[in-house]
Parts: C-alpha cells; structure tokens; sequence
C-alpha cells in the first residue's frame, strides 16, 4: 500500500485543527478489515469534530469521517475477502478510530456491512449515518405498531440529512407526511421529497405549550428536541410513537407525563451508534429494498476530498440541506 491522503483532526494547545495529511498503513488503526475508501459523507456530527465546535472527538489525532463506503482491500476475517463492497459506519469510527476521510481505512470486522442488494458504493454514502439512523427510527416505530392506517407523521428538522431522508422513506411506505420545518424556502423540495403537507415552525407557539394538545399524530421523527418535541408529545394520537434521532434546537425536553400515561404515547431512543448484527444488517438490507428513498441522488450533493474542510461551516450554520458526499476514490 502506497502512501495515502488522509484528514487529520488534531489538538494543539487544547484547540482543534484538522488538516490534509499523507498517512502510511503502519498508522492505520487495527482492525481486521482494511478497506480502499470509495466515499464518505459528512454530517452534523463530523462538523462539530473537525472544527472543535463539538467535543466529539474522543482521541487525538484522529481521521475523521464517521461513514465510509468502499472496497475490501485485505481481510483476516472470513466474513470479508478482498474485492468485497463494504460499509463502515458508526461505532467509534471518526470519533476514537481512524475514520472515512482517508483513502484507506482500518476496522473491526464487527463495524463492517457488506453493501446490500439495490445499493450503489455512491448511494450508501447519500444514506451513510443520516439514511441508517432514519431507517432505523421508522423500524423501531414499525415495531411498536405505527402503521400506514394509524394515521398522520410528522417529521421536524426536514430539509436536514435525516430528515428530508425519513420523509422520503416514510411517504413512499405510504404514510400521510407533514414535514415541519423553519425554512419556508423550501416548501417546493419538501413536496418533491414527498411531504403531503409542510408546516413552518414560525406558525407554533412554543411559549404556551399545553400538557395536551389536539391529537394530530401517529408518528413523530423528532430531529431537534426541546420545545419542539414537547409540542409533538402534547399533539401526539391516542397510542402514538415519536422516534427522538437528534437535538439540533436543544438537548434539554421540558414535558409532562401527561401524553405518556393519559394517551399510551412511546418515546423511544434512537442511537445508531452501536447497534450490532444481525439488526443492523437487516435495517441496511431494507434501505436497499422497501426504504430506498426514490429522490435520494436529489438530495445528496457531491463533493471532492479537496472540498471538504469548506463545507462544514454550513452544517454548523443550519444552512445545509439534504446530504453531502465526499469522493475519494469513486468506484
């Protein structure tokens, strides 16, 4: 293995910077699963690692990149052989362990998903950690009986990774959608996307939250937290679910237990993190399959490995919208 390009998140008088770097495989993290990086992706998360906005990063230096897709380069586990396509996501992947912003990464057999039927090396990075953390909320509402027939769901945070991704995914399964979002802009590609309707957070009033409000939903994705996601428990139906993915508005939820004991309403955890097999690879397997979502290239914007330190001050700015992809070898 040649030398290689790498993007190298580091701290230098308790500040972070991150920078290109050239990287051999002596450096690589250990792992049973070395792999030519195709793509990467960039989410909220990898901004606030790589420019210290966060404190993400649990060990410098450190690549990073929590997604990854690409080929099998060499492999101790039987599970993988060289040439295979692969996924790496999640787990301490760009946080504590050489991540996808590299031309070569070294992982856990454990971390690596074999690239499902119906999916591209491209298209796996246009889902990465946004498109699994989605799916996987729509599956754990699956699991606690959301369906089609129960009635309307709300998805907040819309124009972002996950959740213009949960929108596309949730309408094509045939759920009534309403996305909410506080960009009245881009009312026209939230319908494209499959919203049945788009509401604006400039029409709540969170300042008078009631306990319980008009019953509204039988799904939620929430993506923001705080006050948003008190509303959305006070507005959910009788046996409602609410898939709580991100707190983009705020880490804090100030609620009653009121909608949870009076109307049987579930708030379940979503952590994609560390979620291990088999489950992972069956949620993987569906984004391939029933939750493919049909606008998924619309969404996703490409960008060069060069790019890439430029585009992190839009996710830090909530100017981003949909997903980025980050090229480093193509396939």
């Amino acid at each position: 293995m040649s030398p290689f390009k790498a993007y190298l998140i580091k701290e230098v008088d308790g500040k972070t910077q991150a920078d290109f770097v050239v990287m051999d495989e002596e450096q690589l993290d250990p792992g049973e699963v070395t792999i030519r990086v195709a793509y990467s992706s960039v989410n909220y998360k990898d901004a606030l690692a790589a420019t210290g906005a966060g404190r993400i990063i649990r060990r410098f230096p450190c690549v990073g990149g929590i997604d990854l897709s690409g080929i099998v380069a060499s492999s101790t586990n039987s599970r993988f052989k060289p040439g295979d396509q692969v996924i790496a996501t999640s787990f301490d992947i760009g946080v504590a362990h050489h991540g996808g912003y590299a031309e070569y990464a070294r992982v856990p057999a454990d971390w690596v998903v074999p690239l499902p039927a119906g999916l591209s090396l491209l298209e796996a990075m246009a889902l990465g950690t946004a498109g699994f953390t989605a799916a996987l909320g729509i599956v754990r509402m699956e699991e606690n009986g959301l369906a089609p027939g129960k009635g309307p769901v709300i998805v907040n945070g819309a124009t972002g990774g996950v959740g213009g991704l949960s929108v596309d995914m949730l309408s094509k399964l045939g759920y009534k959608v309403t996305a909410l979002t506080s960009k009245e802009a881009e009312f026209d590609y939230l319908k494209r996307l499959g919203a049945a309707e788009v509401m604006f957070r400039s029409a709540l009033d969170l300042s008078r939250i009631r306990p319980l409000d008009k019953p509204l939903w039988a799904g939620a994705v929430d993506n923001l937290g705080g006050d948003v996601l008190a509303w959305t428990a006070s507005t959910m139906k009788q046996g409602g679910t609410i898939a709580s993915i991100g707190m983009a508005a705020a880490g804090s939820f100030n609620s009653t237990v009121m909608p949870f004991i009076l109307r049987g309403v579930c708030l379940l955890g979503i952590d994609s993190g560390y979620i291990g097999e088999p489950y992972r690879s069956r949620v993987w397997k569906r984004l391939g399959d029933d939750l493919r979502p049909r606008r998924l290239l619309e969404m996703t914007h490409r960008i060069g490995f060069d790019e890439l330190p430029g585009i992190f001050q839009n996710f830090l700015k909530g100017s981003a919208r949909g997903r980025v992809v980050v090229e480093l070898a193509g396939a």
